[in-house]
This record gives C-alpha cells, structure tokens and sequence, in this order.
C-alpha cells in the first residue's frame, strides 16, 4: 500500500473506474468537484469523457487555476484520453482553452467515432514486459512532444500516445478499463515521491 491519496477530477467522464482501480491497489482516492477537495491529495487523474464539457465544466466549478497551479507547482497529474486534451498546451477544435501545462499538441478524435475503437498490445520501456494491453475510444493523437517530453508508448505505425514530462503524464488510452495496474502506480510513485519530499523540506526547515 502506498501512503499517498490520489484525487480523480469527478466532473464528467469515467472517474468512477479511475477509483476503483486505485481503491484495489490499496491506495486512497476521492472524488475532486471543488478546489477544496484539492488541498489534501498528492496526485490528481483527470479521465476520459468529453474534453468540450471537461474544460467548460473546469471553470463552472473553479477548478481551472487551482489545478494549474498545482501543476505548475509539481503536483504529479495524469490525463487519460479526454484528460490528455485538457493537459495539453494545444489541441484541436476545442471551443476554449485547456489547462496547457504539457509541451504537447493533441488530435482529437484521431481515429475516428466510437465505432472506430480498438485496442493494442504496447510495448512501453519504463515498464518493461509484457505489452501493455491498451484500449482506445475516441482517441486522440500526441502530434508533437517537446524536447523535455519523454514519450513512454507508440503505436505500431509511430503515433505517440503515452508521455511523460516530469511529474505530468498524459495516455491516449484508458488504463482503468483494463486490470493492469502499471500507469495507476506509476502516478503513486510519483505521489509518493513527492511527499517524502515534501516531508524532507518541512524537517529541514523545522530543524533550521
């Protein structure tokens, strides 16, 4: 069990499932509508659904600062599909602005209607084997990762759809709707990271 709790944006989408897969990890999580509920997680999901309603909704509910800047301020945050949209500096047909704290540009929809969804085996390197077994609805395309931008997975024909920049993560895919825990721990980690780091600097700071 990791010591750390993981807040899952509950605005719009499939966070329901982002809870589940934590809670059966032995990790805490909760629900975020309001930035209140911010104050007390050390790792933020943002999950898939409808990116439109999601960046809307991020303002409705006054959530688009505060996640900013926690972001800004190295909270670590994973995007997932929809999620990966909101995370991104650009992204195509988005009728207002997302949260931009990713260097990448984002296609929306790249592969079509839901009718269009697949799945794939992908190897992704920071894990190691075996494939990570991803599903794709409505997906959208990394089109571009910047130069501080590690991009963890790609499809057969190159596509990017797994990257890492620092403490941000962001999948063109849904890891809750498979039982590979492998990206839900990856954010733990991360999580974890940060508050031994946090802990560290308070003592030090207590003991100066």
């Amino acid at each position: 069990m990791t010591d750390v709790k993981i807040g899952v944006l509950a605005v719009q989408g499939d966070f329901a499932e982002h809870i589940d897969r934590l809670h059966e990890m032995g990790i805490e999580a909760g629900e975020v509508r309001l930035p209140a509920q911010l104050d007390d997680i050390d790792g933020l999901i943002i999950p898939g659904g409808e990116s439109t309603t999601i960046t809307r909704l991020l303002d409705i509910y006054d959530l688009r600062e505060p996640i900013r800047a926690l972001g800004d301020a190295g909270l670590p945050i994973w995007g997932t599909c929809a999620g990966a949209i909101v995370l991104a500096k650009t992204a195509s047909d988005l009728d207002r602005p997302n949260l931009g704290l990713m260097d990448i540009d984002v296609r929306r929809n790249a592969f079509g209607r839901q009718v269009d969804s697949f799945e794939e085996d992908l190897a992704v390197e920071a894990f190691g084997p075996p494939a990570f077994h991803a599903v794709f609805i409505r997906a959208p395309l990394i089109d571009r990762a910047g130069a501080a931008v590690d991009v963890l997975a790609r499809l057969p024909d190159g596509g990017i759809v797994a990257v890492r920049q620092g403490s941000l993560l962001a999948t063109s895919f849904h890891p809750e709707l498979t039982p590979d825990p492998r990206f839900h721990r990856l954010l733990a980690d991360l999580a974890a990271e940060r508050r031994r780091g946090r802990r560290s600097r308070g003592a030090a700071a207590a003991g100066g």
